[in-house]
């Protein structure tokens, strides 16, 4: 798709230009995938400021195993072809004048950014800060697309695990049930390591799955998502297997589904994120259960399952629009049993739309 690819350097060129950065070098494999759709495992970007899109304003650098893959992904841009990236690139900066040089600091070593430095003398590289996930926030049409079929993928492989049994399976079996429901719908990978968690150990937020059975009346606990064209969904639901619910059980989720809606209903263009995330907690607190809701509410998705935006206590910044974003608060009571619903949402001007269509009733499953 080169035509949403240049689109999305030309914004990137934009805010070079805003920020006075002749060029900027991408070395961050997310963020050239999203400027170019090079999905291979060693690439850089470079891209000039002032040029103009097919006369030298991008250059991709590879090595030589993607000679093949780069030309057919990148078919309109500059591929050099070289294993030492950076100097590659860094000679392409020099050539092109460039004194200043953005890098992306939070994804270059130490020792590769002093080597950086030492590759041009004349170069000076400085901090992007983030600036190509600060344009990741703000999904084009073909990034929602994605997302909203991960999404389908995922939910249609719940529903046809919560078809079969599940009482005397075990934790690790039934992710590795989901996860193959999941590529038969369409998956090209699992969007994270799916999370299943049955009885007391679902109030472990991040449990990992064990080969403990479900018993009649746990609670079972599953976070999962599937990846499609590099776009992830995220989605947790608690259900009671075997038996009615507990009273506990029953109260607990009723608290998480208010919050989780007074999260959801809080989702507006221009809401601080701060904001948002103090909609769901308040629900929680003043049920008696806020020191048990021990994470934020939730965050920006798309090419990586955990990106910005983030939903906290102490989170700065507001939210706009066109922008994919979970909603998941839990409680959690060591020893006894937790609950997070957790739904991937896009907000949008006037509306929230939902991707991940599963109920959010407490369901009992056999």
């Amino acid at each position: 798709m080169p035509d949403i690819h240049a689109a999305r350097r030309a914004r990137l060129r934009d805010l070079l230009a805003a920020r006075d950065v002749p060029a900027a070098l991408i070395t961050h494999l997310v963020n050239v995938r999203y400027l170019c759709g090079f999905t291979g495992s060693n690439a850089a970007l470079l891209v000039r400021a002032d040029g103009t899109e097919g006369d030298d304003a991008a250059v991709l650098a590879t090595d030589g195993r993607y000679a093949d893959q780069s030309a057919a992904q990148c078919p309109d841009l500059e591929i050099v072809v070289d294993r030492q990236l950076l100097a590659a690139l860094a000679r392409r900066a020099a050539a092109w004048g460039v004194s200043r040089l953005g890098v992306e600091t939070h994804s270059l070593t130490v020792d590769a950014l002093e080597a950086l430095r030492s590759l041009e003398p004349g170069l000076a590289p400085g901090s992007l800060h983030r600036a190509v996930e600060g344009l990741r926030v703000d999904k084009d049409h073909v990034e929602l697309d994605h997302l909203r079929q991960a999404c389908a993928v995922s939910t249609k492989a719940l529903a046809g695990l919560f078809a079969g049994p599940l009482v005397g399976r075990s934790e690790r079996e039934i992710a590795r049930d989901l996860e193959t429901r999941m590529y038969a719908a369409g998956a090209e990978a699992v969007a994270f390591a799916t999370i299943v968690a049955g009885g007391e150990h679902s109030a472990i937020p991040h449990h990992q799955p064990t080969d403990r059975a479900l018993r009649p009346g746990d609670f079972l606990k599953i976070d999962f998502g599937a990846r499609y064209e590099g776009y992830h969904a995220d989605c947790t639901r608690t259900v009671v297997v075997g038996a009615e619910p507990a009273d506990w059980q029953q109260e607990i989720h009723d608290v998480v589904r208010a919050a989780q809606r007074a999260g959801r209903h809080a989702l507006t263009p221009g809401a601080a994120l701060s904001d948002v995330d103090a909609a769901a907690r308040d629900v929680i607190d003043a049920a008696g259960y806020g020191e048990r809701f021990t994470h934020g509410l939730g965050h920006g998705v798309g090419l990586e399952i955990h990106e910005d935006p983030f939903f906290a206590r102490t989170a700065e910044g507001k939210l706009g629009p066109r922008t994919p974003v979970t909603i998941e608060p839990g409680v959690y009571l060591p020893g006894r049993g937790g609950v997070r619903i957790e739904d991937t949402l896009i907000v949008h001007d006037s509306e929230v739309e939902v991707l991940t269509k599963a109920g959010r009733d407490l369901l009992v499953l056999a």
